[in-house]
């Protein structure tokens, strides 16, 4: 940057030496040569001597020479500024602009143009031009801004820079407090509101802003959040600018300067939420560990992406692992503290950080928040479970970083987990079990559980798990279809669980488990026969209420009480069915199996 900046000069320096004799006294010869940054300028005292303090005492200095030789070493501006700075004091014309009145203002103050040597000189007449000119105008202001960058730190001592930033800000403010004003109107009851379907127009100088070096930059955002400019038109500058700074990586910028910028923009997120889109957040993220950016940036960041992780979408947290040490392909342990500051957001009340969003108060995370992340963390888990370097302890870390009550249903776990136990085969029984013990299988849906009972996968005591549970399912089916039993019926069930219970006591995992799936096939059994008893009955039902309304007679009822007596709904005696008696199954017996894990 500084070489092409250099070469510049340069050029600049050759054809200001071709102009300069265009308008120097051609008949008077010259008395004093002038060399800045290697080009040297043939010119007379007595012009330079009336409006220069600085040239007056390095002339006096050089009295004793013919014609002296002055260098003057760092001007700011460089030969361009010096040319214009000799033409005024020629008296020749030339025209102030916000691209030459900061390199004037500067020059002016290095060559001592003041007002005590000449009215009128150069320094008031640029100090007149950025007051009455350039504070009035945004883009003007950015103009000289850009031209302060090489004129640093003179041009802040002179407080050019200060001028400039206080003007964008107070435009910036009174743009949008204009704006807001045009956006109110009266509703249909007569009372005044603002109209959020109005296009917003007042954030246009965002797009000036980006040009501007990342120092300047940084000064102008704070102090529009002084002035009260909105928190989502700062954090829209701010995308913008990281997206103008990320096209010149063409132009082989630095990485410490990329990493300079990516810290600064960090450090000038508002604090309130939704200020700025979070998959900018999670970009900077990437950006930020990629560079190896400072560790308190990160962490800022990883707290800020926690609080809105509710909107966050998975591609959004598939970081890759850009460290060389790391060996999974995606950054777990990055999401995993994610994921804890979204889960432990009432605990950031007792800190006092300055980074914690001041204009949302913290808060737990609501029951659709929980929901919303748990699928999203169910399916971030199905997405590294392949990866075959994901050690045991980074994936259960990642399933426990939520409460137990965020998962309505464990579909998307069991899936994760099964993949996961497909991509690790060999893992050892004792990690199933403990893996498993994830899923709380009583929420898995019917087809999941199906799936589950018979993954082989699973250890032989979640499969158990699995059946326990769909037999309760299918027990409460029936309790639901079927709510009236005989007192003959229901002594006979309770005798005969006792019986099962003793009989089944001594059995082996491998035995209840095949001896769960047999009786779950029989309650199926059993509850399709009362559904189908169920629509005989509600048939019978709508033919007794047809005949009732043409006859009220006791001939009538005579006959339904026949009808009723031939349906044998619920069976008689003892002439139990073996799937009725699987009905009666030991659910005690069961749950002790299932206890024993």
């Amino acid at each position: 940057m500084e070489k092409h900046y250099q070469q510049q000069q340069l050029s600049l320096a050759k054809s200001s030496g071709q102009r300069c004799n265009e308008w120097i006294f051609r008949g008077v010869p010259s008395d004093i040569t002038i060399e800045v940054n290697g080009v040297t300028f043939a010119l007379h005292k007595f012009p330079l001597v009336s409006r220069s303090g600085r040239i007056r005492k390095l002339v006096a200095e050089h009295l004793d020479s013919h014609i002296p030789k002055v260098e003057l070493l760092n001007l700011p501006g460089g030969v361009e500024s010096f040319e214009l700075a000799a033409k005024f004091c020629y008296g020749i014309n030339f025209e102030v602009t916000s691209l030459n009145v900061a390199p004037l203002r500067c020059v002016s103050d290095y060559l001592d143009m003041t007002e005590e040597l000449s009215k009128d000189n150069l320094g008031s007449r640029a100090e007149e031009y950025l007051e009455s000119i350039v504070c009035k105008n945004l883009e003007m202001c950015v103009e000289v801004l850009q031209q302060c960058e090489n004129l640093l730190p003179l041009a802040d001592e002179l407080k050019i820079v200060g001028r400039c930033i206080d003007a964008i800000a107070s435009k910036a403010c009174v743009e949008q407090i204009a704006l807001s004003f045009s956006q109110l109107e009266y509703s249909d009851s007569g009372r005044l509101q603002v109209n959020r379907q109005a296009k917003c127009e007042g954030d246009w100088w965002i797009e000036n802003l980006s040009v501007i070096q990342i120092d300047l930059y940084q000064r102008i955002i704070i102090a529009m959040r002084c002035r009260g400019v909105r928190p989502e038109s700062i954090g829209a500058s701010l995308v913008n600018y990281v997206q103008k700074e990320l096209k010149k990586k063409l132009d082989s910028v630095s990485t410490e300067h990329e990493r300079l910028v990516i810290e600064t923009i960090i450090s000038l997120l508002p604090n309130e939420k939704l200020a700025v889109p979070v998959n900018f957040l999670f970009g900077l993220l990437r950006s930020a560990v990629m560079l190896d950016c400072s560790i308190a940036c990160r962490l800022d960041l990883e707290r800020r992406i926690g609080s809105q992780l509710d909107i966050a979408t998975l591609n959004d947290l598939l970081i890759p692992s850009f460290q060389h040490g790391r060996e999974t392909l995606f950054d777990v342990d990055t999401v995993h503290r994610i994921l804890v500051n979204f889960s432990q957001q009432d605990d950031v009340d007792d800190m006092d950080d300055v980074s914690i969003f001041e204009s949302d108060s913290p808060h737990s995370p609501s029951q659709s928040e929980l929901l919303k992340v748990s699928k999203l963390v169910d399916n971030y888990l199905a997405e590294i479970a392949p990866d075959a370097k994901v050690k045991l302890a980074q994936f259960m870390a990642i399933a426990e970083a939520l409460p137990a009550h965020a998962r309505t249903i464990h579909d998307g776990l069991y899936r994760a987990i099964d993949i996961y136990l497909k991509a690790h085969q060999g893992i050892q029984e004792a990690d199933k079990k403990k893996l498993c013990k994830l899923i709380d299988f009583q929420k898995l849906s019917q087809e999941a559980g199906a799936h589950a009972a018979q993954n082989e996968r699973l250890p032989l005591q979640s499969m158990i798990q699995v059946l326990y549970f769909e037999q309760l399912r299918l027990r409460n089916a029936l309790c639901c279809s079927c709510v009236d039993y005989d007192t003959k019926s229901v002594h006979h069930h309770q005798s005969w669980r006792i019986s099962s219970g003793a009989l089944s006591a001594a059995m082996s995992p491998g035995d209840n488990y095949a001896s769960l799936r047999r009786e779950n096939r029989e309650l199926k059994l059993e509850l399709s026969r009362i559904r189908m008893r169920l629509n005989d009955l509600e048939k019978e039902h709508v033919y007794m209420k047809k005949n009732m309304a043409k006859s009220h007679s006791r001939r009538f009822m005579s006959s339904f009480s026949r009808k009723i007596g031939k349906l044998r709904f619920f069976g008689q005696g003892s002439s139990s069915s073996p799937s009725r008696q699987s009905y009666r199954t030991d659910s005690k017996v069961i749950e002790r199996t299932c206890s024993s894990q």
